[in-house]
């Protein structure tokens, strides 16, 4: 083989492996499945950076922007919700969410959670939610939790929060959250959409972590790395 033809040959294999990796990047990127069989995004603790808890989920539901966020049904199993008016404006004037929903889900024995979902396409809309609650004078304590899922599993980051309010009660929050994006490039002109769960304490902080994990499985149902 001459010298050129070895050249050729160099720049051959060269191009075919840039092509082979540009195919690999585009298929990993995409997430994208038929109505027929849900919807997939990547989720994720840590709006800022990549963690080992990233996980590729699964959804009957839409959470990206490209739909309503309001969309997300009022009946969850047996969890019926309602729309709670969002009377802070704080939460417009600093986060400016381009779509927000804020619910009450309820259980027929009376137990509830709230769901949040804060959908924007700027970075300065997400920020941990312990920021607020110590801000607002309650002792936090972080940390991040396992949701077992029908297949897979997906993390979320936990907080436990409590105030001494002015009459002498003690008020207890536990709250889970993370991230979604419509792919693993995580581009934030894609979108990112934040889901956090907040509830009272019902007996204890395990319990309640368990009525909002199998209130999540009503939105999540698999999930893989």
């Amino acid at each position: 083989m001459s010298r050129d033809q070895g050249r050729y040959l160099l720049v051959i294999i060269v191009l075919l492996v840039a092509v082979g990796a540009t195919v690999f990047i585009s298929q990993r990127n995409r997430l994208e499945t038929s109505a027929g069989s849900g919807y997939e995004f990547v989720a994720d603790i840590d709006n800022w950076q990549r963690t080992d808890r990233e996980r590729a989920v699964r959804s009957p539901y839409n959470f990206s922007l490209s739909s309503d966020l309001k969309q997300l049904p009022l009946k969850l199993g047996d969890w019926v919700g309602q729309d709670v008016p969002q009377t802070n404006l704080e939460v417009f004037i600093l986060l400016e969410p381009e779509q927000y929903v804020q619910r009450m889900y309820r259980l027929p024995d009376g137990r509830y959670v709230w769901l949040s979902l804060i959908g924007s396409h700027k970075s300065r809309s997400f920020h941990s939610p312990q920021i607020c609650y110590d801000t607002d004078g309650w002792q936090t304590e972080a940390n991040s939790d396992q949701i077992p899922l029908s297949s897979g599993d997906i993390y979320a980051s936990r907080l436990v929060a409590r105030k001494q309010m002015e009459d002498g009660g003690t008020a207890e929050h536990v709250i889970l959250y993370f991230y979604l994006w419509p792919s693993y490039a995580r581009n934030q002109q894609d979108g990112t959409v934040l889901m956090k769960v907040t509830a009272p304490i019902y007996n204890s902080v395990e319990d309640t972590l368990a009525l909002e994990k199998e209130f999540f499985r009503q939105m999540i149902t698999s999930a893989q790395r």
